[in-house]
Formats: C-alpha cells, sequence, structure tokens
C-alpha cells in the first residue's frame, strides 16, 4: 500500500476525483487515526454559519475538531449517508431531569436539558444531585416560585399550593427572597425563573424587585406569566407585567411558551415583541406544538374554578388513570394533587407561534412514572416530522435555529459555555443530533406520553453517543453540568 501511495504522489498534478480520493485514502492511511469519532458523509447543517453541505467531521476529547469534505478517521466511525448531522437540540423548558426524562429526551434529539422556568431553590444542591449521573447536559435558573416556597413554608409539591401561592409576602420576607435569589446567580444559576401564574399573591412591584436582581446580574428572567380566567381577547394584562418589569429594569425577558399563555392574543403579543425588540429591549420568547398543556391541579392556577361548567371539567384529562374529570373529581384531586391535562389554545394560533421567527423551541416537558405530556418525548420531532417535512410551514434551517442556536444565543451572555453549543463548527462542543429527514416523527400521545421518537439515528452527548442507531445507549450518562461564573 505505501508503494502504490508512493506511485500517486508522483502523479498529484494530474486532475480528477478518483487521484484526489485515492491521496487523501493514501495520507489517511500513513498516518494514525487523529480522532475519537468521525461522522461521514452526512447532510451538515450549521445555522450560525448557514453550512448546509456534505461534510465529514471529526470529534476529539468531546469536542468538534475539524469539518471538512477531506476523508477522515476515527477509532469510532459513523455512517451518516442519507441523514442530517445537527447541533444537538437544547431545551429550555424541561421540568425534569433524571434516568426516565432524560431517555425521552435523547431520543427526541435533545442533548442539553434546562430548568429555567421553575428553577431550584438551592442551585447547588441540585447540580450536586446530577454530577455524574446525567445522559445529557443539565442546567437550571435560581426560581423565584421554589425560594418563595422555602422563606414562607410552603408545603407545596413543586409548585405552591400554600401561602407562597396566595399571601402577599411581609417587607423581611421580601428581603429573604430577593437574598436568595442574588445568592443563587452567585451560585452560577443560568438566569431567574418566575412564575406569577402560581405566584398570585406575589404584588407586581415584587415581581419588578425580582427582575431587578436578575438584571444586575445580567441573568435573563424565564417567566411564566401572570394569567388572566377567563382569558379575553385584547386583555393581557400578565404579559404587560412582564414587558413593563423588563423595560423599566434592563433585565433580559423571556416568556415561556407563548402559544399557551398567550390564549387569543398570540398575534398581538408576538407583534408586540417585535416592537419592543426593534427598540432595543431584550426579550425572547418559546413555544411548544401542542394545543393542551399541562400543570398540578391544587395550583392557583384553578383557584376559583369550582363553579365551571360541566364542559370546563370534562375538557381536563388526569394522566394517572387516563379519564375525563367531572366536578366532583376536579373538587377531590384539586385536594389530593397531581397533574392534569387541559386545553390551552387553538391549533391555529399554535401554529402562528411556532412558525414565528420569533420564538424558540422548547418541551416543557415533563414525566413521572410513566405518566405525563407527550410534549416530553415528541417536541422536536414533532416540529421535524409535522412542520418541515409533511406541511412545509418551516424550513429545516429555520427549526434547527429555533431548536439549537437560538436557546443557545439567550444564555451565552450569562453562561458564555453556550457560546460553543447549538453550532456545528470546529471548537464547539460534540453535542450532535444526527437524524433522518425522511422518517422523523413524534410518536408519544397523551394516552402514551413516553413513546420515543422515531428518525433519531444518532444523539452524541460530549462526543459520546447515548443514542446509537435509533437505540439506547446503556449506561452511557455523559451529561455535563452547563452552568454560569460562580461568583465567591
Amino acid at each position: 500500500m505505501k508503494a502504490i501511495c508512493r506511485a500517486l504522489v508522483v502523479l498529484r498534478l494530474v486532475s480528477g476525483a478518483i487521484l484526489y480520493t485515492l491521496l487523501n485514502v493514501c495520507s489517511a492511511f500513513s498516518q494514525p487515526p487523529p480522532f475519537d469519532v468521525v461522522i461521514l458523509g452526512g447532510r451538515t447543517m450549521d445555522p450560525e454559519s448557514g453550512l448546509d453541505a456534505i461534510r465529514n467531521v471529526g470529534i476529539r476529547s468531546g469536542k468538534i475538531v475539524e469539518v471538512s469534505d477531506k476523508v477522515l478517521q476515527g477509532k469510532q466511525t459513523i455512517d451518516a449517508h442519507g441523514l442530517i448531522v445537527a447541533p444537538g437540540f437544547i431545551d429550555l423548558h424541561q421540568h425534569s431531569q433524571d434516568a426516565e426524562n432524560d431517555a425521552v429526551k435523547a431520543a427526541d434529539g435533545v442533548t442539553t436539558s434546562l430548568e429555567m422556568e421553575v428553577g431550584t431553590a438551592d442551585v447547588d444542591a441540585w447540580y450536586a444531585r446530577l454530577a455524574g449521573k446525567s445522559r445529557i447536559n443539565y442546567g437550571v435558573s435560581i426560581g423565584h416560585i421554589p425560594v418563595r416556597m422555602v422563606v414562607m413554608h410552603d408545603t407545596g409539591d413543586f409548585l405552591p399550593s400554600g401561602d407562597a401561592a396566595h399571601r402577599e409576602a411581609t417587607g423581611p420576607e421580601l428581603t429573604s427572597i430577593l437574598n436568595k435569589i442574588e445568592v443563587g446567580l452567585k451560585r452560577g444559576a443560568l438566569g431567574v425563573g418566575a412564575g406569577p401564574a402560581y405566584t398570585q399573591a406575589a404584588t407586581n412591584w415584587e415581581i419588578v424587585e425580582v427582575f431587578r436582581v436578575a438584571s444586575r446580574a445580567g441573568a435573563s428572567v424565564h417567566i411564566h406569566i401572570r394569567s388572566t380566567v377567563p382569558k379575553i381577547a385584547g386583555y393581557f394584562g400578565g404579559f404587560e407585567e412582564a414587558m413593563a418589569a423588563a423595560a423599566v429594569t434592563g433585565a433580559p425577558l423571556h416568556i415561556v411558551h407563548l402559544q399557551s399563555t398567550g390564549g387569543p392574543d398570540v398575534a398581538h403579543e408576538l407583534e408586540m415583541i417585535q416592537a419592543a425588540r426593534e427598540r432595543g429591549i431584550d426579550v425572547t420568547t418559546e413555544c411548544y406544538p401542542y394545543d393542551h398543556g399541562m400543570t398540578r391541579i391544587e395550583t392557583a392556577s384553578f383557584d376559583g374554578r369550582e363553579n365551571e361548567p360541566d364542559s370546563f371539567f370534562t375538557s381536563l384529562l388526569w394522566p394517572d388513570t387516563g379519564e375525563h374529570l367531572t366536578r366532583e373529581t376536579f373538587l377531590k384531586y384539586r385536594k389530593t394533587g397531581g397533574m392534569v391535562i387541559m386545553p390551552n389554545n387553538t391549533m391555529e394560533n399554535v401554529h402562528l407561534a411556532v412558525v414565528s421567527p420569533l420564538t424558540m423551541i422548547a418541551s416543557d416537558g415533563h414525566l413521572e412514572h410513566g405518566r405525563g405530556h407527550p410534549r416530553t418525548s415528541g417536541t422536536y420531532s414533532k416540529i421535524l416530522g409535522e412542520y418541515v417535512r409533511e406541511e412545509k410551514s418551516l424550513s429545516l434551517m429555520t427549526a434547527l435555529r429555533k431548536m439549537t442556536l437560538m436557546p443557545a444565543q439567550r444564555l451565552e451572555k450569562r453562561a458564555p459555555v453556550f457560546r460553543n453549543k447549538g453550532r456545528i463548527r470546529e471548537g464547539a462542543d460534540a453535542d450532535i443530533t444526527v437524524f433522518d429527514p425522511a422518517t422523523v416523527r413524534d410518536r408519544s400521545t397523551y394516552e402514551k406520553p413516553t413513546t420515543p421518537s422515531e428518525g433519531i439515528v444518532y444523539v452524541l452527548v460530549n462526543g459520546t453517543a447515548v443514542i446509537s442507531k435509533g437505540k439506547l445507549v446503556d449506561n452511557a450518562t455523559p451529561g455535563q453540568p452547563v452552568r454560569a461564573a460562580i461568583v465567591d
């Protein structure tokens, strides 16, 4: 073989694709494999540079080292011919980081799962719980909701159901809440989570003060805006509260699941976000592609709903049993607590949010013992299968930008680690999703929410496969914490 290669060198001046290929083969043969993993022949798409071409990707020590049309060799080779090679999907809004949830997230192409809306009251403990155990990357905000629960001694499960939901904070309590949020930011929280919809007794001024703390740290506030029941077109006080707090404090604002909380005013709120951005206000938003949401039934968001018409109760689905509720079971489950699925908008408004250039894709996912919402397992593949391939409502590059680059850019000022995520380029983290554009689709349903997506062929997290040939890789836990700088 070496003699043949020497002969080919003599012929280097001869043009031709065959000779060029043979020379590359010889070059590879004469050197030891330089890469840990090579992804060969895939349609490689990078939303940052606009790259959309057949390329080979070389990975070493968890980083993308080379993206080129040259022949590359590695200890492990992934044949990606006919497949899309994309940055791993970044989910800004996933509530459960554990083995059950990570498995379905990975099968949906997600490489980074972030709890940004509710967040945590103890940043260090949250990261410590996942160290060395996670299939995918993980990160968290310091949350106004859980901090308020701690300060006000609310015994609610995940979301408040006692004083933190129903009582205005005293002066000392508010001081303690703000101090704990500041501490969380110093401990490397990615942002601030907030949910006036669940802390209805928190005053407008309390929310402004939370934004002020976030602004001083350069942290975005990921907010579930205060809800109005019933939702009346043209009235969106919760949206205005968040926009005003951002405008007066300078804190970056991220409004979660606009397709849900926007109700009949999704178009108006998108228009206002665009106008605010044109005037220099840092505001972004997200959505998921479902017209039903899920939350805990005992929370303040269901206060005062006992006298609704029967149709309201029958529209609610109890995931634990699959039953639709009645007035009696609604009151029963309000006392015991638990997750409930409910309609929250029309598919027309959902579609409007999904195709808007302003929105990122985020799942708002949560599974517990096999029960939950199909958005946990299927959000990203649903976008690729339905909105890109079937409807052609989004171009593939646009969809990928919403899932990768835009979420990374939302957080990278606060947490520079995100400057190397959401991209396929030399020096980026090797968080990569390889999928079949002809077959990718969601398969999860409200009845079977854990059914994994199909068409996601390989998923690499920090250069290690967690999905290989469409199957979960056993005992693979390469996920790393993503965190802002810790200030002592």
